[in-house]
């Protein structure tokens, strides 16, 4: 016997008919025909040199030999099968997908990145990003059906949006990680120029760039939010290029081509390495932020906690990254 190995799927087969009495049950399980089942069966009590089944009046029983085997091997199979999901699990843990916003991906988590690859050599973060608004205005249907199939492809999503959000998707887990305040940024070559920036009425002598976020999300532009709560009266605020991306206007301030009212937190390097420069010392919360969102069984994986624990230090860090002349993140 010490040189005849029962094939796996022969044992199967017996299991499976054992389980059931009945040769035609255990073939309509395991999708093949009863006499398939009946060969199987045949070749394993000649391996192991006993019959395994009787036929009484019109169906099967086990023999004395059949019932001493088959606990044992329920439970081989059993903890088989637990751990080939075991084997699925950890390779899946291992490859961590991320949906972002493209300007959240370019100009924030894509430069930290490689912290959390030093960190966990073993996860393999794969980010993909959205070209498309990723939600409607105040969590619109459409918004809802997109959060989903975003979440049925990524174990994580990373995006702005307002506090209604946790709202419009209770089956999902939410939870804010990057509460964002607006403030006017230029090149510091336009502080030197003609029209200086001493008080918030100068920035109307420059051309006003628009990150689109704030009507895309709200009811006024980020200008208009920034200048009202400056007190600033300014009838033609939203004149002036528009920029679908945040990336897009956050760039062109930094080429000098104006300036842009935009959330600091998405340029803490060119904040501090002075390739942008923050005028004023206002800043202006946001009813948004960016926000995490997975489906309740990623949301418990290891892989993706320490994520989010990662990411969550990140922004930490970050608020620390933003010049002193700039007052601190609430």
């Amino acid at each position: 016997m010490a040189n005849r190995h029962p094939p796996l799927n022969s044992l199967k087969v017996f299991e499976a008919a054992a389980r059931h009495l009945s040769f035609k049950k255990a073939a309509e399980e395991l999708c093949v025909t009863p006499g398939a089942v009946s060969r199987q069966l045949s070749h394993l009590e000649s391996l192991i040199g006993a019959p395994l089944f009787r036929r009484v009046n019109h169906g099967i029983e086990l023999t004395a030999a059949a019932r001493l085997c088959l606990p044992k091997l329920q439970e081989g199979l059993a903890c088989l099968r637990e751990s080939v999901e075991q084997i699925f699990e950890h390779t899946e843990s291992q490859t961590l997908s991320v949906y972002a916003a493209p300007s959240f991906a370019m100009r924030w988590l894509m430069p930290r990145l490689h912290r959390f690859a030093l960190d966990h050599p073993d996860i393999d973060v794969q980010v993909s990003t959205r070209i498309s608004p990723f939600v409607g205005r105040r969590g619109t249907p459409q918004a809802t059906l997109d959060i989903h199939a975003w979440t049925d492809q990524a174990d994580v999503v990373m995006m702005f949006g307002d506090d209604h959000l946790p709202a419009t998707t209770p089956d999902l887990h939410v939870e804010p990680l990057m509460p964002l305040s607006i403030t006017p940024m230029c090149s510091p070559d336009l502080l030197d120029g003609a029209h200086g920036m001493s008080d918030p009425e100068d920035v109307l002598q420059h051309l006003l760039l628009h990150d689109n976020r704030g009507l895309r999300y709200g009811t006024k532009s980020f200008w208009r939010q920034w200048l009202d709560a400056a007190g600033v009266s300014a009838p033609n605020a939203d004149g002036g290029p528009r920029f679908t991306h945040s990336l897009l206007a956050l760039e062109a301030a930094i080429d000098g081509m104006g300036v842009v009212a935009s959330t600091p937190m998405l340029v803490t390097d060119a904040l501090r390495t002075g390739a942008l420069v923050a005028p004023f010392d206002l800043q202006v919360p946001l009813g948004c932020a960016y926000h995490l969102i997975s489906k309740p069984a990623a949301y418990q994986r290891n892989d993706v906690a320490l994520f989010r624990n990662w990411l969550h230090a990140e922004v930490k860090r970050s608020r620390h990254d933003v010049p002193r002349r700039l007052p601190a993140y609430a």
